[in-house]
């Protein structure tokens, strides 16, 4: 690049800001159809201080740019134990259904080498700051000028409140606990615990990854009466049923706020697109959000490479058009919110009714 030039002579098809799923994808799509792109992520290292268990369903692990992780990176679940408060499990499959767990701070790096072999323009450790809306496009602070931006910055997204776009309101907030070298009872299954006491309105899970144990807690967010998972009582109450060996300590510590609402008002206008976290693209019972925040971040880059190559109709309509709804899995965080008690899961644990639900929640079963 000429010295001469500044950040302000620059000019870019796409602008994305997040280097995680939905926002690589994003950039992935469009530098594919040969846009010009840019990825601002506030991080040095992609896979520092993380905020997503990194457990992927086999629907992204087969049908996705995932499916070319290094296998190290991953490690196959193929059930799931599920325990009542009272501590009572039902063990739970699908015929070829899996999961796999990750060394996820691998994996975002590798997402990263992806970018760069895509000759998308990466920016580890530059953050968003702020961007003027221009008559086609947005001037964007340290960047450059950009015919779209797209906020992929998490659920407190800084796009999101500059661009005049919808902003999650309803939360869960989440901590995890990585045990290097730790190994599980049983390694083969991901142990899922339900608890009114430590998880109201989520659940506590155990999982074998690639590297060790993850051990996670999560919980509906207050703002007005914050509440921090107490992780360590939960693990004294589980640890011994779900096979966790005695007197570990955790490694790396990962915590957050998850959206748990589904899909934002206001996603996309003007040539300001959200998707991800930033658009609560995650889904509202499980708190998963990789394959969906792929697919949607895919389907932004896609319909912006449309608009800008094709002449294809405005991208903002294909991406509220691809934001998945939820309406069911929205009907049941409402239900779970305000009707979670123990005793039913305890008496319930064994039924048809039960079983059905949960294999709908964790293997997409439908049907009877």
């Amino acid at each position: 690049m000429d010295a001469s030039r500044t950040d302000s002579d620059s000019h870019f098809d796409v602008a994305v800001v997040g280097a995680s799923f939905a926002g690589a994808a994003c950039a992935l799509a469009a530098a594919q159809r040969g846009l010009r792109v840019c990825v601002l992520e506030r991080k040095r290292d992609p896979g520092d201080k993380l905020r997503t268990t990194g457990i992927i369903v086999k629907e992204a692990a087969e049908h996705t740019l995932l499916n070319r992780l290094p296998s190290r990176m991953t490690r196959r679940i193929e059930s799931v134990r599920l325990y009542a408060p009272s501590l009572r499990q039902v063990a739970l499959a699908a015929p070829g259904y899996y999961f796999l767990t990750t060394e996820t701070p691998a994996v975002m790096r590798w997402l990263a080498t992806q970018l760069q072999a895509h000759a998308i323009d990466l920016r580890l450790g530059q953050a968003f700051t702020d961007a003027e809306r221009t008559d086609a496009g947005w001037q964007v602070q340290g960047v450059g000028h950009a015919r779209y931006l797209v906020g992929a910055d998490g659920a407190r997204s800084r796009v999101a409140r500059r661009c005049g776009l919808g902003e999650v309101r309803q939360f869960l907030y989440g901590i995890e606990y990585e045990f290097p070298g730790a190994r599980l009872a049983d390694p083969d299954a991901l142990h899922c615990f339900i608890s009114k006491r430590y998880a109201p309105g989520y659940i506590g899970w155990l999982a074998q990854n690639p590297g060790g144990v993850q051990a996670g807690l999560a919980l509906r967010h207050d703002p007005a009466q914050a509440r921090v998972p107490d992780i360590d009582g939960f693990l004294l109450r589980v640890g011994m049923a779900g096979g966790l060996p005695r007197q570990l300590k955790p490694g790396h510590t990962r915590a957050g706020l998850i959206p748990c609402s589904g899909p934002v008002q206001a996603l996309a206008r003007e040539r300001a697109i959200l998707t991800g976290d930033a658009a609560g693209i995650v889904s509202p019972v499980t708190a998963g959000g990789i394959h969906a925040a792929w697919d949607h971040g895919w389907a932004v880059g896609r319909a912006i490479a449309a608009t800008l190559r094709d002449g294809a109709p405005p991208a903002e309509q294909a991406a509220i058009a691809a934001a998945p709804r939820f309406r069911a899995k929205r009907a049941l965080r409402w239900a779970y919110d305000r009707l979670q008690f123990d005793w039913p899961f305890d008496l319930l644990l064994h039924s048809p009714p039960l079983r059905w639900a949960a294999e709908q929640v964790y293997f997409h079963t439908r049907g009877g």
